[in-house]
């Protein structure tokens, strides 16, 4: 059934860094961006999940493994990449590019020991390798070496005004040496960019107050936060230093005006929270390694476009390096081998947020869901009732419960889920459509229509022109031959509001169909087709429209799509049948069709 298989897949519950400017990124180190480039060349977003890289079987060669470092490296399984390129080298140890792959391959990774070592290696051999002098620099400024560190960022980069990731590190490294003044007058060097400039300023705020210049760092963090109000991370850190300073009710609003674009956002509510009970709002950054963190986890953000997802992981394994229980950069880390499906890595990233941390039941329930998707369904269904226990509002581990339950196809697990939910939420407001709509199909599913007319009904009063609620309930209608003048014109919003989507415009195509219009049913079929070409039941569909129209022959060749498509098991059988013998010349639709078949 085709409304059961577009709205199983468990959704995100909420993403909590938004991609900025694609402009941002061209300021950033850019040998860094070029050695990752090289190592990876052509790489794409893997097609399958990455493999545990611990007992790989290496090759016996150089060729053997420098090809399986390749193939890794176009799949982006960096873990794999890692390791062969390591192997290699230890039959060519003198290749210069062999070590600067597996040298970018490690920090990927984030086997920072063993790219530490490697990069000491390259640097001896190429002391201007960029790259190479700038992690050399971040794990100096890691180990409080300021001197150093700044020595190493002025061979990463001859221009250092010109470099956003060596000026904010030098920055830093400045006020580690004990002068604020030199390290805001390095930041005030940076080429003006109305992209950046939100960055810089927080950071000189950041710089400011730790070395004790109040005044300029209120200023300076005000700036920023005003310059981008959808950044959460920017509104927290300028909120808590407001808080800092006795100016709680001004922390207080900065939270309240947040929250009206990001009401859920865990750090958000927790802040609320903190300040309506009287507990205290702790600063995020007091130390120049925690600024340093900072730096790398807004660059590793930054950079987290399509094709970028190696240079944000380096970044974002960086950051963690300097501070391992910085709770937003391993949600980025995790975040980015989700776009890159690599789910068992990105399980691990979720795993390394700190308890106590306010993101960490979002990142159980993010961890949870890749569980799932990784056929681990009972760990997956494990972890999220014991986020539930240990939570006074389980509304978001109860809607993900139900996910993972509908997605297994326990209809009636998933229908008690989503009502606990919808009890935990208290009074529905419309941002709860989505749990009426998922507990109205579960009830549907369970041959509880009833109920599942209920639900849709709250769900479409909530969210009056939600186009999936309105194709599911009008096509479910049209399906029972009710209410057919009113489905039609939900069918026909729903086409309307998501004309792009296959699935829903299969639905008004399929509604003509029953209705024996074949004419209107095919041009909507067609066009279903070509925009979820993939789809076993839109191209059946298309099938039964070619036959109802006299042209067999395109029927049996849709039909046929469709069965080598692997289609739902309890459909297989019907359209094997319809291969031999085609359709019956009743013009009723074949039976068993119900919500598209």
């Amino acid at each position: 059934m085709h409304l059961q298989r577009q709205n199983q897949r468990p959704h995100r519950m909420i993403r909590l860094f938004a991609r900025p400017r694609d402009q941002f990124a061209g300021l950033f180190t850019v040998c860094a961006v070029l050695c990752i480039a090289a190592a990876f060349s052509g790489s794409a977003h893997a097609t399958t999940e990455k493999a545990k890289s611990t007992n790989l079987p290496l090759a016996e060669t150089l060729s053997g493994n420098y090809l399986a470092a390749l193939v890794a490296g176009l799949s982006t399984d960096t873990a794999a990449a890692a390791q062969f390129y390591s192997e290699s080298l230890k039959f060519d140890p003198h290749s210069a590019d062999l070590a600067e792959r597996a040298f970018v391959t490690l920090l990927a990774e984030g086997n920072m020991p063993e790219a530490i070592r490697l990069g000491q290696a390259i640097g001896r051999k190429s002391p201007n390798n960029g790259i190479v002098q700038l992690v050399m620099a971040i794990n100096a400024l890691r180990d409080g070496q300021f001197a150093t560190a700044k020595n190493y960022l002025r061979r990463s980069s001859g221009k250092q005004s010109g470099d956003l990731t060596a000026a904010l590190l030098t920055a830093w490294a400045w006020l580690g040496s004990g002068n604020a003044r030199k390290g805001l007058e390095v930041i005030d060097k940076i080429p003006d960019d109305p992209a950046t400039k939100p960055f810089r300023n927080l950071h000189a705020g950041l710089i400011a107050k730790i070395g004790g210049r109040p005044e300029d760092a209120l200023q300076l963090l005000k700036t920023a936060y005003e310059a981008d109000k959808r950044a959460v991370i920017t509104a927290d850190i300028y909120a808590r230093y407001l808080y800092s300073v006795g100016k709680v009710q001004d922390a207080k609003d900065v939270y309240l005006e947040i929250a009206k674009i990001f009401p859920r956002h865990p750090i958000v509510r927790d802040a609320l929270s903190r300040l309506d009970t009287g507990k205290p709002l702790e600063e995020r950054i007091k130390t120049e390694q925690q600024g340093v963190a900072e730096v790398l986890f807004g660059l590793g953000s930054a950079v987290t476009r399509d094709g970028d997802e190696l240079s944000s992981l380096i970044y974002l394994r960086l950051a963690t390096w300097i501070q391992p229980d910085h709770a937003p950069a391993n949600i980025a880390i995790a975040e980015t081998y989700e776009r890159i499906k690599q789910l068992e890595s990105a399980v691990e990233a979720y795993e390394k947020v700190q308890p106590d941390s306010p993101l960490r039941v979002s990142a159980d329930i993010q961890r949870a869901l890749n569980l799932e998707q990784l056929s681990r369904s009972d760990e997956a269904i494990s972890l999220l009732k014991e986020t539930q226990k240990r939570l006074t509002d389980p509304t978001e581990p109860l809607v993900a419960l139900g996910n993972v339950y509908r997605s297994k196809k326990a209809y009636a697990e998933a229908a008690e889920a989503y009502s606990g939910a919808i009890t935990a939420a208290g009074a529905p407001n419309p941002g709860h459509w989505s749990l009426f709509y998922s507990r109205g199909i579960a009830f549907e599913r369970l041959k509880r229509w009833p109920e599942a007319e209920a639900d849709f009904r709250k769900s479409l009063e909530l969210a009056p022109d939600q186009p999936l609620v309105l194709n599911y309930l009008g096509y479910s209608w049209i399906e029972q031959g009710a209410n057919v003048d009113e489905a039609f014109r939900m069918l026909r919003r729903a086409v309307e509001q998501s004309p792009t989507d296959g699935y829903i415009v299969d639905s008004l195509g399929w509604a003509y169909y029953r209705l024996g219009q074949y004419e209107n049913a095919l041009q909507l079929m067609e066009r279903a087709v070509q925009l979820k070409a993939a789809d076993p039941t839109i191209n059946d569909h298309l099938g039964d429209v070619y036959w109802r129209l006299g042209r067999k022959l395109e029927a049996s060749f849709q039909w046929n799509h469709a069965r080598d498509l692997k289609p739902e098991p309890e459909d297989l059988p019907r359209i094997l049948e319809k291969i031999e013998k085609g359709l019956s010349d009743d013009l009723a639709p074949p039976a068993g069709s119900g919500n598209g078949g």
